[in-house]
């Protein structure tokens, strides 16, 4: 018989709730805003089976609204709008949770916008995605945005030895391991995987769970290892220019299930920041990937992702272009504003000399006081860069 150990253990308040400390301890800014009941419009985002739904539901039952719970995938606009309408004239605004957010329409978005601002709703949103790269800049300047971290191992254990005590089941050893092992982090996995396995016999074995779930969910990983620990160590060896080391924590993404959109997206960013002008191309190859994969997905995917990771690991890597930025905003942030010399203006231009009159370049002032941010290290095409720069000039940049 299927007891839907999911359903039955989900946490109903704050001090049942399970992990995501970083929000959630006494002093965090998510569970004080709660607790006041000042809370604003919000999106959860993080792995499944981490709390994000729980904690709405929580969230709503502790503020006592009316509660909507809905999907994305099957959201009507009319459905939202209704709902508002029920409630124009209400003291009592609605909690609208909506789930898998990243999967609505811009339109759709759009829509929610004017009932954001005026409130006539508290709108919560889970997703798996990072709402910087599914939400119109609207969408999250209206939001607060919190992201769910996988839950650690100690968390799953909690809440197994819980429902092991209450329901009175015998585990060996190595079966609880497994299960805590093969979860990724996802609470809901482990304690679906249970409740299949104790329908199948009431002493639950490894062997059981085995045949169940072949191999690991989500990480790709057991014990500590996290989704995190494998994508950090992936471009941590690509920095050291150790391919192999690369491709195999890669593999354990893929093997994981990891979307090949997430692995591309983080070497498009290793291309600029690890590599930049020391192969200007490094870029526009990841670029390339990000787009193909996907519209190809796995299995192929891992085809064109290991070329890219290949070749932006044999890459020279320099860091002037991300150390450049940085000591720029840096100085902006510390109160260093200069003003605008006139003749750089947009509507003066007095003084200006245009530099295509002169060959290409005309000696100028651009910076009222001197400031230098961008130091090149020299490698691969960036030696070029430094050499076009002296030629254009007639002065190196150690001038």
């Amino acid at each position: 018989m299927n007891r839907n150990f999911a359903l039955l253990y989900r946490p109903k308040s704050l001090d049942d709730f399970i992990g995501q400390e970083h929000l959630l301890s006494a002093s965090a800014p998510l569970r004080r805003l709660i607790e006041e009941e000042a809370l604003q419009h919000s999106f959860f985002y993080g792995p499944p089976g981490v709390g994000k739904t729980t904690l709405a539901r929580i969230i709503a039952d502790r503020f006592g609204r009316p509660f909507y719970e809905l999907n994305a995938t099957t959201l009507k606009i009319d459905e939202l709008r209704s709902i508002f309408k029920q409630y124009a004239q209400a003291l009592q605004k609605p909690l609208i949770f909506i789930d898998e957010v990243h999967r609505l329409s811009k339109t759709q978005q759009e829509v929610l916008l004017p009932f954001m601002e005026r409130y006539d709703a508290l709108i919560i949103g889970a997703s798996t995605e990072n709402p910087y790269f599914s939400l119109t800049a609207a969408m999250r300047s209206r939001s607060l945005l919190f992201a769910f971290q996988p839950l650690e191992r100690e968390h799953l254990k909690m809440m197994l030895d819980r429902v092991i005590a209450r329901e009175g089941l015998t585990l060996q050893e190595d079966a609880k391991a497994y299960l805590i092992d093969t979860s990724g982090g996802d609470m809901r996995a482990m304690l679906n995987l249970l409740d299949a396995a104790v329908s199948i016999h009431p002493v639950v074995t490894v062997e059981i769970l085995k045949q169940l779930r072949p191999s690991a969910l989500h990480d790709g990983a057991n014990s500590s290892d996290t989704h995190y620990n494998l994508i950090s160590a992936m471009i941590k060896s690509m920095r050291g220019s150790d391919i192999d080391a690369a491709l195999y924590y890669m593999a354990r993404l893929i093997v994981a299930g990891e979307p090949p959109e997430f692995i591309a997206r983080r070497m498009v960013i290793f291309a600029s920041e690890d590599i930049g002008n020391a192969n200007p191309n490094a870029l526009g190859i990841a670029v390339d990937t990000m787009t193909a994969v996907s519209r190809i997905g796995y299995p192929e995917a891992r085809i064109i992702l290991s070329q890219c990771l290949i070749y932006l690991t044999s890459s020279p890597k320099s860091n002037s272009a991300y150390t450049a930025i940085n000591r720029a905003i840096q100085s902006v942030e510390e109160g260093t504003l200069l003003p605008v010399p006139e003749h750089l203006q947009s509507l003066l231009h007095k003084g200006y000399l245009y530099p295509h009159d002169f060959g290409g370049w005309v000696e100028q002032t651009y910076l009222t006081q001197p400031m230098r941010f961008y130091e090149s290290k020299g490698m691969g095409f960036e030696k070029r860069l430094d050499e076009w720069i002296e030629k254009i000039t007639g002065k190196g940049r150690s001038s």
